[in-house]
């Protein structure tokens, strides 16, 4: 069965729940926005002007209202994953909304979001393609803790990338179609269908988002979005055993990258691993290259000149995923190649951040101040 086949109800229908809903809260901002405003100060801050941060909630509300137009069997799969999503998206909210949830307690609220869903569905990773791990895998308390970490760590790496206009929804979407395309290969048309109505739910935002940025995902989203994609991963490889485990992995690559580079960078530099800074692949892309070739446009779409380059780089695994999505050997080739050009395009960002760095007599912005600090511990260990 094509793609082209499945029944669209649930894709229109979440869509435009989805998209009403996001510019109902840009909307009427005047009543939360003493509570849901972004602040516009922040190492990681770069948009000019408060903007609401709660577009999770339209994504929550849209698959929730989505659910009731699926088939009997559908709703089967996607009812626990959004029961087991709350906790993940709970505490993302609230930090949204109060700015007072450490990493730590939102992370652990994703992990037990992925416990919550194995309680739910009994699905949890029993095959990882390396075989010492999948001897540990076959006990099942480890099987679930590992499901757990996996499924908090992606859902962390996807908040970690939410930095400018359509960055992380977008990446999500590109991981999500890959998940969904390489789940129809397979033959497993139901899971198919779910993952392209969570893009069609995650596109609604996406319009609103991209590229003026007059909503924001927020902690909730991101948090949530990271769930339900590193969850359908999962559940992909739960259910067709002819999908190597190293296909959603690959699919997800880009925020994968990103966070453990991030994680090795801090603690080489001797820097705590959660600590933000503004080192990032995008954050490096706005001030070397959106800020000196598209200094003539506004600045909100200034910001999501960032997110093509970022998806670029997303976009090459997932299309491996999805072209060796049953061949390991040379899905594992694929995830070197694609970490090696994550390297490569850094490398290339920080030469271009250095090369304008001589060529500035003074800083453009905030950011820019943070960014050329002679002092930093990464600047003087030559990474």
């Amino acid at each position: 069965m094509s793609i082209f086949n499945l029944p669209y109800a649930g894709l229109e229908l979440g869509f435009a729940i989805t998209l009403f809903c996001s510019l109902l809260l840009v909307l009427t901002t005047r009543w939360h926005g003493r509570y849901s405003l972004d602040a516009t100060q922040g190492v990681q801050k770069f948009h000019i002007t408060p903007t609401p941060r709660v577009g999770g909630a339209a994504i929550m509300l849209g698959l929730w209202l989505t659910l009731g137009a699926l088939s009997e069997s559908q709703q089967e799969l996607l009812l626990p994953v959004l029961v087991a999503a709350m906790p993940a998206f709970v505490f993302g909210l609230a930090e949204d909304l109060t700015g007072n949830v450490s990493v730590r307690a939102r992370l652990l609220a994703t992990m037990a979001s992925g416990v919550c869903c194995w309680g739910l569905t009994g699905i949890s990773l029993v095959s990882s393609g390396v075989a010492p791990l999948d001897a540990l895998l076959a006990w099942l308390p480890f099987s679930v803790l590992f499901t757990a970490f996996a499924v908090g760590g992606v859902a962390n790496a996807v908040n970690i990338i939410d930095g400018f206009n359509g960055l992380a929804s977008g990446t999500v979407l590109i991981g999500m179609a890959a998940v969904g395309l390489i789940a129809q290969n397979a033959g497993d048309a139901e899971l198919a269908q779910l993952c392209f109505i969570v893009c069609a739910v995650t596109a609604g935002f996406f319009v609103v988002n991209f590229p003026f940025g007059k909503l924001f995902l927020g902690d909730g989203g991101a948090y949530l979005l990271g769930f339900l994609l590193s969850w359908l991963s999962v559940m992909l490889v739960y259910r067709n055993p002819g999908v190597s485990p190293w296909a959603p992995l690959l699919a997800c690559g880009y925020p994968i990258f990103e966070t453990l580079f991030t994680i090795g960078r801090r603690l080489w530099c001797r820097r705590h691993p959660g600590h933000p800074d503004s080192w990032h692949l995008h954050s490096l892309v706005k001030t070397a290259i959106a800020a000196r070739y598209f200094r003539a446009l506004p600045a909100s779409l200034r910001n999501a000149c960032v997110s093509p380059f970022s998806w670029a780089v997303a976009v090459v695994p997932a299309m491996l995923a999805v072209r060796f999505y049953d061949m390991p050997e040379a899905l594992l080739q694929g995830v070197l190649a694609s970490f090696l050009l994550y390297l490569s395009v850094y490398a290339f960002v920080v030469s271009a951040w250095w090369a304008r760095r001589r060529r500035m007599k003074r800083p453009e912005r905030v950011a820019d101040i943070v960014l050329e600090q002679p002092n930093s511990s990464f600047i003087q260990r030559g990474l």
